[in-house]
């Protein structure tokens, strides 16, 4: 994917974005995927392992990328947790830091805007939908083929992985997730490519993200907020 340098949390926030309407939509568990492609990315870097079900990282290891290593410092920070709770803790956070990120690379713009004439607050808008639009064409070509599962970088299978998991309905539908299920299973795997150890974990993150959304959702629909899909 023509990224260069941008992490698969990075990627995974350009993949929500609809270039029509120059904004996010379909995703309304955004930060839960992109905290675990954040988490998955640093395991098939190496530097978080799973430890009797506990996300372990390497102290004092650091990647050079600023959202990256935010979420290594505060998992060396905080008490050990499992998968699903550092999917959930803070990943607002997160997901703020990535927006800020693409601000400084100019793939989005910030403006001062505000809410009802009064309250201030930032407007978001897309510098460069062209990336955005080879990204989602490369996604979907990752999620249905026809390259065999095993020539997708383990980059790529994480990200499809986790936009399909995570819901994000704007590039992958329920129809798709169901269509490819199969697929999905296979890209799981192969996202755990780069050592032996990391397609098990692969396979506990995705379970722990779909775990966290499935909550998500459950909470929207007794409140009266929907979220199916």
């Amino acid at each position: 994917m023509p990224y260069g340098s941008l992490s698969l949390p990075t990627r995974i926030f350009l993949l929500a974005w609809n270039t029509g309407r120059n904004r996010i939509t379909g995703a309304p568990d955004l930060h839960f995927a992109v905290r675990a492609c954040a988490l998955a990315e640093l395991a098939q870097r190496g530097i978080v392992s799973d430890v009797d079900g506990i996300v372990t990282p390497v102290f004092g290891a650091r990647t050079g990328d600023p959202v990256l290593d935010g979420v290594l410092e505060l998992v060396e920070e905080s008490r050990p947790r499992k998968w699903r709770a550092w999917i959930t803790h803070k990943a607002r956070a997160t997901q703020d830091d990535v927006r800020d990120q693409l601000v400084s690379e100019g793939y989005l713009r910030s403006e001062r805007a505000r809410v009802f004439g009064i309250f201030p607050s930032r407007r978001y808008e897309l510098e460069r939908a062209g990336y955005v639009e080879v990204l989602h064409a490369e996604a979907l070509a990752v999620l249905r083929g026809p390259v065999p599962v095993s020539e997708v970088p383990a980059g790529d299978a994480a990200l499809v992985v986790c936009a399909a998991t995570g819901k994000l309905r704007g590039i992958v539908s329920g129809k798709d997730r169901r269509q490819y299920k199969e697929r999905l299973d296979a890209l799981t795997d192969r996202a755990g490519a780069p050592a032996p150890e990391l397609p098990e974990l692969m396979r506990a993150l995705r379970k722990a993200l779909a775990s966290a959304v499935s909550s998500a959702e459950a909470a929207r629909a007794s409140s009266g907020g929907g979220g199916g899909g």
